[in-house]
């Protein structure tokens, strides 16, 4: 009878074992808006396969974020607004942590949503210019630049390039650009630049995705700039330099934004794209120790989520950056909230906008030279407002050029403005001080 009483008590233990389980486990989950289809999957996968194979190295390696596991689900929106929203709505009841929309369009279409449901979005290096401003935007994160900061550094580089700002008088500037939210978004700030600076702005756009420019780039031949600066993504990118080449105008004299400089806007191209400049925020190769660990821990577990050789590209770096920006914003919301306890949408806020990573906290995340320290704040939801130009030579990217800083005394009162704007549109009060620190 003892026994079979034991028996008994043990095999509904084991019955009872993964319901426990499943009551006691504490995940981190994070959505993934993604497009591996379409026209902007070349662009766009690289960029998902390195978050996702982030989130599998804290785990792998890690554990997770002080024993929490991270999850993800990924969510196909082919770039567009509209499934990009159904995406947001559909995983956002999944206690998501955050959401990086991957889209100036979509992140548009949420940024009144997240206000209502509390939480944050992440738009490294695009979105809502504006959005640096936490005050007013209080869910929005820009983390190191906007379309406003990039404009402001290629300007100061071609300014540097002629021999001072002084100098682009009477020079023309042509911005080939995405006819979309994204392509607009630079223009207040060159439309500022050329102001101050008295060269003249010619505005060429190009129906998305851009595969047909031939019209645009004969108007480039036709008004023959001093400069081009590139504002596309995806196919639009390798079919520019295409065109340029065509028409034979000089590689070395166009500049991207930093969504037009990776390897999927060059590699078809090859020779034929040499000389051409982009700005970028992070390096490439696999020499980092972040990027040497995701080749250990995941992709030599044969848990990569793309091609081993992708990793370490531009922008499956960058992929990664974005990831490990929002594992330390869970973490840091950690120090405050509890370890070991799932972050809210509200406690990864204020994660977010406690970020300092510095030289030492970058150093141990592996990330040394590849991203520049980044410090934010409730009211500045930026962080860091740096890039470099690098350099295709027909086979590899290189850097060109040293660190540049945007202007703050011209781009400060420009997303002031344009804030107060919005608020006053929306009917928005400024957060307080004290309202930061709750």
């Amino acid at each position: 009878m003892k026994t079979l009483i034991t028996g008994a008590a043990l095999a509904a233990l084991q019955l009872a074992t993964p319901a426990a389980q499943a009551a006691d486990a504490k995940e981190q989950f994070f959505p993934l808006l993604v497009y591996r289809t379409g026209a902007y999957s070349p662009n766009g996968t690289p960029w998902a396969n390195g978050k996702q194979d982030y989130i599998k190295l804290i785990n792998a390696r890690d554990g997770g974020i002080n024993g929490v596991k991270l999850t993800y689900e990924e969510c196909e929106t082919g770039y567009a607004t509209d499934k990009g929203v159904e995406c947001y709505e559909r995983l956002k009841g999944k206690s998501a942590t955050l959401f990086d929309p991957q889209a100036t369009g979509i992140t548009f279409a949420l940024t009144d949503k997240v206000l209502n449901d509390k939480i944050p979005l992440i738009t490294l290096g695009y979105g809502l210019s504006a959005a640096a401003d936490g005050g007013v935007f209080a869910w929005n994160f820009p983390l190191m630049g906007s379309y406003w900061t990039a404009a402001d550094i290629l300007i100061q580089h071609l300014g540097k390039k002629e021999g001072g700002l002084d100098k682009l008088k009477g020079k023309k500037i042509a911005l080939v650009y995405h006819d979309s939210p994204f392509g607009k978004e630079p223009i207040p700030m060159l439309d500022e630049r050329q102001k101050m600076h008295g060269f003249e702005l010619i505005k060429i756009p190009v129906t998305a995705p851009g595969v047909e420019q031939k019209s645009a780039w004969l108007e480039v031949r036709k008004q023959r700039p001093d400069y081009v600066l590139l504002w596309g993504w995806g196919v639009m990118n390798s079919t520019a330099l295409k065109e340029a080449q065509a028409t034979g105008y000089p590689r070395e004299k166009m500049y991207g934004v930093w969504w037009a400089g990776a390897e999927p806007d060059v590699k078809d191209v090859g020779e034929g794209a040499k000389g051409y400049n982009a700005l970028n925020l992070n390096t490439s190769g696999t020499s980092p120790k972040v990027i040497q660990d995701i080749l250990k821990f995941v992709h030599d577990k044969g848990q990569g989520t793309g091609p081993k050789d992708e990793v370490g590209s531009v922008l499956y770096t960058r992929g990664v950056v974005i990831q490990a920006l929002a594992v330390e914003a869970v973490r840091r919301a950690q120090e405050r909230f509890g370890k070991g306890k799932v972050m809210t949408g509200e406690q990864v806020r204020w994660g977010l906008e406690n970020l300092a990573l510095d030289d030492k906290k970058l150093a141990a995340l592996g990330l040394t030279g590849v991203i520049r320290p980044i410090s934010t704040s409730c009211f500045d939801h930026q962080g860091s407002t740096w890039a470099r130009i690098h350099t295709w030579d027909g086979k590899a990217w290189g850097f060109s050029s040293d660190w540049y800083q945007a202007d703050e005394q011209i781009i400060k009162p420009m997303v002031k403005a344009a804030a107060d704007k919005y608020a006053g549109e929306k009917k928005l009060t400024r957060r307080t001080p004290a309202e930061c620190q709750s």
